[in-house]
């Protein structure tokens, strides 16, 4: 079959346009941010030697010009900021109490329904499950395999093996595990490794990703799975930053291994853990492409995420999937708080 250029022209031109854009806006950054910035450091440096060559005093800084010279490269944050953040927060919060079309207010229908619905209580539930289970699981074995594998042979080559699953995406990882849980027909050749190992022990295979409330549990595998990894790096840095004194201190005063965990290791990491939790806390309440990929949400392994963008796009209750929406962010709000506030007492102590 040959390439027919003429028929595919207008791609190429739209690829032309693109790459044409992307340099004008790469090299706009970087005359703002670079060539700019050096002009005006280059002029007071001038006028600077000039003052000083003449006997003048020297020219002072004009407060005025510098807070709009900061404005200036502010400005194009607090624009995107506006436009992707702020506007799009205040309309869904709107439309939450707004009905499917969003042209009559309901008042807080659609939040009533959330709390009186089954499935939407299922979705709940899973939710509450996920954010219990995955940032304690996930960071008990980032730290298990941190401790571990702290000093020990080839501690590089086994950081990077368990540290790799965050290089896959949430959507590449989900297709890897649902082919761990494939099933196939009683008597076939089973391809799922999970039911090969059931089949080996002389045990029937099952549909895994089809029975509540294992299949939510499954999927959590997934997300541990990914995120140990994370957890491991973290925390493995604040072993390592534990000062060598106190550590040495503690071993001759006689303490065991296991003391030496919980009374040394664990005070000295408790910042480093309280980052992991909190981190993998947030990453689980937006949890969307492991149950969108895996199971679509069928099987009561729906989550709020997944939940609120079946019923603003699939359904077209955006009334109902802003509602969800603006739960999910009152959700995110008191871990973002207590985060902050750790942050404000470490840097203050």
């Amino acid at each position: 079959m040959e390439f027919d250029f003429a028929a595919e022209q207008p791609k190429f031109l739209m690829l032309m346009y693109g790459l044409v854009a992307f340099v004008a806006v790469v090299g706009g950054l970087l005359l703002l941010l670079d060539v700019v910035p050096a002009w005006f450091a280059r002029r007071r440096e001038e006028q600077i030697l000039a003052a000083s060559a003449s006997g003048a005093p020297l020219p002072r800084r004009r407060k005025a010009r510098e807070g709009v010279f900061a404005l200036f490269f502010l400005l194009p944050t607090l624009l995107l900021l506006t436009i992707g953040l702020v506007v799009p927060a205040i309309r869904t919060t709107l439309l939450s109490f707004m009905n499917a079309s969003g042209n009559d207010w309901v008042g807080l229908r659609n939040y009533g329904w959330m709390f009186s619905e089954d499935s939407i209580v299922r979705v709940l539930i899973n939710t509450l499950i996920w954010v219990l289970l995955v940032p304690l699981v996930a960071t008990s074995f980032g730290l298990l395999y941190a401790v571990m594998v702290d000093k020990a042979r080839l501690e590089a080559v086994a950081k990077s093996l368990i540290f790799l699953p965050m290089a896959i995406s949430f959507v590449g990882a989900s297709i890897i595990w649902k082919f761990v849980y494939a099933y196939r027909g009683e008597g076939q050749e089973q391809i799922g490794l999970l039911n090969q190992i059931v089949v080996s022990l002389g045990g029937e295979p099952r549909q895994w990703l089809l029975d509540s409330p294992l299949n939510t549990l499954l999927l959590i595998v997934i997300m541990v799975w990914i995120q140990a990894g994370f957890a491991m790096v973290v925390l493995s840095a604040a072993i390592k930053a534990i000062p060598a004194d106190i550590v040495e201190a503690a071993r001759l005063d006689g303490v065991t291994p296991w003391q030496m965990f919980w009374q040394i290791t664990m005070p000295s990491i408790r910042p480093a853990l309280i980052v992991v939790v909190v981190t993998l806390s947030i990453a689980t309440l937006k949890v969307f492409d492991i149950v969108r990929t895996s199971t679509n949400g069928n099987y009561d392994t729906s989550v709020i995420a997944n939940e609120m963008y079946n019923q603003a796009f699939r359904y077209g209750q955006n009334g109902q999937g802003s509602a969800l929406a603006v739960f999910l962010f009152i959700l995110v709000i008191p871990i973002v708080i207590y985060q902050i506030r750790n942050l404000r007492q470490q840097r203050e102590g």
